[in-house]
């Protein structure tokens, strides 16, 4: 699997020229915690973890800002209900 890069408010797995997974998450205004708003991983990377990568970048990044998440996407908030270690961050 590629590497997972950092772009402007999302996270991706490219390869081949084109992206082959992301994630995407803006900044909220008045409180600073990131909502993570879409996850897609292609058919190509599909079952490799991809997705549950990027949830963890996002959560990585949280750490490091010291922020919460709200995970509006229905995949990264699945992740949350599998990954308890997770809850912490959540708002």
């Amino acid at each position: 699997m590629e590497q997972i890069a950092k772009g402007e408010g999302r996270f991706y797995i490219a390869g081949d020229g084109k992206d082959l997974a992301e994630i995407t998450y803006r900044t909220e205004e008045t409180t600073g915690n990131l909502v993570i708003d879409h996850t897609y991983v292609s058919e190509e990377l599909r079952g490799q973890g991809a997705g549950e990568k990027l949830v963890r970048a996002v959560v990585d990044l949280a750490l490091e800002e010291k922020v919460k998440i709200v995970p509006e996407c229905p995949y990264a908030a699945h992740q949350f209900e599998k990954h308890t270690e997770y809850r912490d961050l959540l708002t």
